[in-house]
């Protein structure tokens, strides 16, 4: 049905396709449009991702299904050198929401996680976000509210979610 394999490099202009589609609908009646080319350009731009790619600061894998190329993760296990890996980033294209592809990619990543010693999945998601809901139905509880200044003014106001996955 899905596949997950390892981004690299060459997956730079795919990732950056992905988010300029979901991060609008997503987004943009959260966050000004000023807000969302910061970050996007902050967190998205070839020199952001190939820093974090070429540095493993984040694992980046590619979702595809049969067809194509349907979204990306970017997760961290030993998160803070603790037995927790978090869910940096994790976006799939607008059409394919609702057929059961999320839930089966937080099964992935929970099963890479505990193939990693990890005992929690850890998730920042803006207070706003409809995801917020999908995330609770996964299992996933907030820990805590955490506002982020991130520059030019502009703050992420977030909840910090924990999943508990040992077996």
């Amino acid at each position: 049905m899905i596949k997950i394999t390892e981004a690299s490099i060459e997956d730079i202009a795919k990732i950056q396709e992905i988010v300029h589609i979901t991060w609008p609908i997503t987004y943009g009646e959260i966050l000004t449009k000023e807000q969302l080319d910061y970050m996007l350009d902050l967190i998205y731009s070839d020199e952001a991702l190939s820093k974090q790619i070429q540095n493993k600061e984040q694992l980046f894998y590619m979702i595809s299904d049969a067809d194509s190329v349907i979204g990306f993760i970017g997760i961290e296990h030993n998160y803070k050198e603790k037995a927790i890996t978090k869910i940096h980033k994790i976006y799939l294209l607008p059409q394919t929401q609702g057929k059961g592809y999320g839930k089966i990619v937080f099964g992935e990543i929970g099963t890479m996680a505990l193939e990693n010693n990890s005992k929690e999945l850890l998730l920042n998601v803006n207070r706003f976000n409809t995801a917020l809901n999908f995330y609770k139905k996964l299992g996933f509880e907030i820990k805590e509210t955490l506002d982020t200044e991130i520059g030019n003014g502009y703050l992420m106001e977030d909840y910090v979610m924990v999943k508990n996955i040992q077996e």
